[in-house]
């Protein structure tokens, strides 16, 4: 039995995208659909039916007598004061609450259910097809045993980076929660280059998606450092050198990846205020 089969029972709060893809990890990786309780007023058409697929349960609230061990928070961070209140009456000591919610603190969902176990996590968009990564801290009340718990149930949908201190997954937020829409534009950007240059601008598109999408699989499988296969694509004096003059020049890409990471972090730093 898996990690995250042996989970025991689970509350997941909110029926979106990211809770979705959670609920259809859970279930590939063989957690009973009778252990899961998916809590949304409104769940679409097509997560109502893949609650019903899983064998879950499916409740507009909180029901009354259920003790879960592990509660996931999977709803809008705008939205977290208005609904938190409703779990207090199914979160026990032994239960272990978990936030998916970009910029919301502990302390903030402390104030709601009070002091206990808790993790903070930050996934992305690509967990929806398996291929995300997860940035996860656990405060001082989580076990061993919860955390590993927890760890299986994120890892569903891919690589679990655990870090020291709550602050950093602000910066997790930035880097690796938002990053997604950054790989996004940027095939945008390489597909307006392109149309720029002379090119159809559907066939612009198709090789820009087709190229970033190519080089992230080669990424993924490689074991090289991205410089590394960089530099093996580059040719002293070639078309790749001319352009990459331009994006490491002082002005480049970087310094604007520092500014807009900065700004990625200090908004989640206002979230959680």
């Amino acid at each position: 039995m898996s990690g995250a089969a042996s989970a025991g029972s689970i509350v997941l709060l909110g029926a979106g995208n990211m809770g979705g893809a959670l609920l259809a990890g859970w279930v590939d990786a063989g957690v009973p659909g009778n252990a899961i309780i998916v809590i949304d007023p409104s769940p679409s058409p097509e997560m109502q039916k893949r609650i019903a697929d899983a064998g879950a349960r499916h409740a507009v609230a909180p029901p009354e007598g259920i003790v879960p061990e592990i509660i996931f928070l999977a709803v809008k961070p705008q939205v977290m004061d208005a609904v938190l209140p409703s779990l207090k009456t199914i979160v026990s000591a032994d239960t272990v609450v978990v936030s998916i919610a970009a910029g919301k603190t502990l302390a903030s969902i402390e104030g709601h259910l009070g002091q206990g176990a808790m993790v903070r996590a930050m996934p992305n968009t690509p967990a929806m097809i398996g291929r995300g990564v997860t940035g996860a801290y656990a405060n001082g009340r989580v076990t061993s045993t919860q955390r590993a718990q927890v760890d299986a149930l994120l890892r569903v949908s891919g690589p679990v980076e655990w870090v020291a201190s709550e602050q950093d997954i602000d910066a997790v937020t930035a880097v690796s929660g938002s990053g997604p829409a950054y790989v996004f534009y940027l095939v945008e950007c390489m597909a307006e280059a392109g149309r720029k240059a002379g090119l159809p601008a559907d066939l612009a598109m198709r090789l820009a998606r087709e190229t970033v999408s190519g080089a992230g699989e080669l990424l993924h499988r490689s074991p090289e450092t991205p410089s590394r296969l960089r530099e093996n694509v580059t040719s002293p004096g070639g078309t790749t050198a001319a352009a990459l003059a331009v994006l490491m020049a002082e002005e480049g890409m970087q310094p604007l990846f520092d500014k807009a990471i900065a700004a990625a972090r200090q908004r989640a730093e206002e979230l959680g205020s």
